[in-house]
């Protein structure tokens, strides 16, 4: 057989392609910026609703009358709070604050039915028909917004619930500018560049605030999530320990949250003991736990988790995408990938996200499962200066490379890497092993091989450095690489690549571009067959040998 009639006979190719995106899960750790308490009784509303239209408001307030249909306490109270609020003497303030307190509690359903609001109420209802995304009624409400002070911020507010985040800052620096003691407003603006990724701005922002309330919760957790991201996880652990030190008993509602944080800071530390709990209570808790599952590589675990979450947020969007991408590639289904395909281009291609890092990444991660790598390197060369020294972009990145052909980069790129796990994973070796065969390497691929040692995956690399060493017109390692899967599969057609890669070798020989002492490699690998053919090939190798002087011991 000539040398090169094995090339349309051998395999199809045997490096797989493989989008990592379940250790780092591109740093989404989730923080919680809220203040983790929710209403112990999340089904109240149809109680108190209910006794709405069975009690006598008009009577005296006593508590024998509310405590015996609606039968607890937080709803006993909270009934009260809105039998004062329909009374015609109560105080616009007073509503306002029932109003916070039964949306914080989650009675938003209550509230929007039954409260008497007076002058603000649009302000008032505008984020309830959010809440419920009722978008008609929202947009009804929105047109009935005035420039006033309380209509401006309920505005502000359905920005941020929908991640619009530098509309939100235009809101409250104006109003910021016309009242420079409303404070509070620099914690919104804080809350808002945190969100936008702008760390160090979030920082000084918050500085103002603190200043004056230097015991606020929200401040102070938010000042331990920005050290977390501009810095590390000891450095915002060290800033919440300033909450943790000034939480008491009346200071319950942030024991949840710091203990919810700690995880996150700890590296998801815990994750298991905490996170389940909070589940309900800390809507960063859900998806921190799918994180957590995801770098177990429990993907199916981290799937049943997520497979009901409707998202809203990009960051809940970016986390289906990976579980998907995840899923679909461990079990082959395209149907999973195709999901993730599309959430990764719905963040992507978002107004708000298309020039963020997570956005450009989460484009990168589209045309990878797309298989248009000439897009994808767009994208990661976009982001790569924030990358360039982590494992999982590097690998992405050296994939892309190799795919478009660039073997040299690719093999730079590869060898980046540190981490033990990804340097063991066949994807990697395989791919690895490539760019050493097409970069004219083959001696660094049969080493790759040869620290495998025994594996599933060894055989699958060792048929990929005889049929790649083979077309790259590396005989040598070919042979080598045929011989050795002749032996661990006899029954196979490995013989034919083997003699034709021993042809190679003396082909190369008689070119000039193989050694002559090579020869006497190649006729133990030859002998080792059991074939009418091996004596016939012997035979003319030594005559040749003969004639021009070639010891062959």
């Amino acid at each position: 057989m000539a040398a090169d009639e094995w090339n349309n006979k051998g395999p199809q190719d045997l490096v797989t392609l493989s989008l990592c995106i379940k250790i780092a899960v591109y740093k989404m750790q989730l923080c919680s910026l809220s203040i983790a308490y929710a209403c112990p009784y999340p089904n109240s509303t149809a109680t108190m609703e209910h006794s709405v239209h069975n009690v006598d408001i008009s009577k005296p307030l006593t508590p024998t009358t509310f405590v015996r249909p609606v039968g607890r306490l937080f709803a006993y109270g909270t009934f009260m709070g809105f039998c004062i609020s329909t009374h015609e003497t109560c105080d616009q303030h007073f509503t306002c604050l029932y109003f916070c307190s039964v949306y914080f509690f989650s009675f938003c359903n209550a509230t929007v039915c039954h409260c008497r609001w007076q002058t603000n109420q649009t302000s008032h209802a505008f984020p309830l028909c959010s809440q419920f995304n009722d978008e008609k009624k929202l947009m009804g409400f929105h047109q009935n917004l005035e420039d006033v002070t309380e209509d401006q911020l309920s505005l502000a507010s359905i920005h941020y619930m929908r991640s619009h985040y530098q509309e939100a800052i235009d809101i409250y620096k104006r109003i910021l500018l016309q009242n420079r003691d409303f404070l509070a407003l620099n914690v919104y603006v804080a809350l808002c560049y945190y969100k936008l990724d702008y760390y160090d701005v979030s920082q000084e922002v918050l500085a103002v605030y603190l200043q004056s309330i230097p015991e606020s919760t929200i401040a102070l957790n938010l000042k331990a999530c920005n050290h977390f991201r501009l810095y590390n996880g000891k450095a915002a652990e060290a800033e919440l320990k300033n909450l943790i030190d000034i939480s008491s008993c009346s200071f319950e509602f942030a024991k949840e949250l710091i203990r919810h944080n700690l995880v996150v800071f700890r590296g998801g530390e815990g994750a298991l003991q905490v996170l389940p709990p909070l589940i309900d209570v800390i809507s960063e808790a859900r998806l921190n736990l799918v994180i957590y599952y995801l770098r177990q590589d429990d993907v199916q675990e981290a799937y049943t988790l997520i497979k009901d979450l409707e998202p809203t947020t990009p960051q809940e969007y970016i986390l289906k995408g990976v579980v998907n991408a995840a899923l679909g590639q461990e079990i082959g289904s395209r149907d999973h990938l195709k999901i993730a395909q599309q959430f990764f281009q719905l963040v992507g291609g978002s107004a708000s996200e298309c020039d963020t890092i997570p956005g450009r990444q989460c484009m990168a991660s589209c045309f990878f499962l797309l298989r248009q790598f000439e897009d994808v390197l767009i994208y990661l060369n976009s982001v790569k200066s924030y990358f360039y020294t982590e494992d999982m972009f590097n690998f992405n990145y050296a994939q892309a490379k190799a795919a478009l052909g660039n073997y040299k980069e690719a093999e730079e790129i590869f060898l980046l890497i540190q981490g033990e796990k990804m340097k063991t994973d066949y994807v990697y070796l395989s791919w690895l092993t490539r760019c050493y065969i097409m970069n004219q390497k083959g001696r660094l691929a049969w080493e790759l091989y040869l620290k495998m040692g025994a594996s599933p995956d060894s055989f699958s690399l060792l048929q990929l450095i005889a049929n790649d060493c083979y077309k790259m017109g590396q005989f040598y390692w070919a042979a080598k690489a045929f011989d050795t899967l002749e032996k661990l599969d006899p029954d196979s057609n490995y013989w034919e690549g083997k003699r034709g890669a021993c042809v190679g070798i003396f082909q190369l020989i008689l070119a000039g571009r193989e050694p002559k002492e090579t020869l006497k490699e190649v006729l133990p690998l030859l002998r080792s067959t059991q074939n009418p053919q091996v004596e016939y090939i012997i035979r003319a190798l030594r005559k040749w040998a003969k004639d021009n002087r070639v010891p062959l011991t």
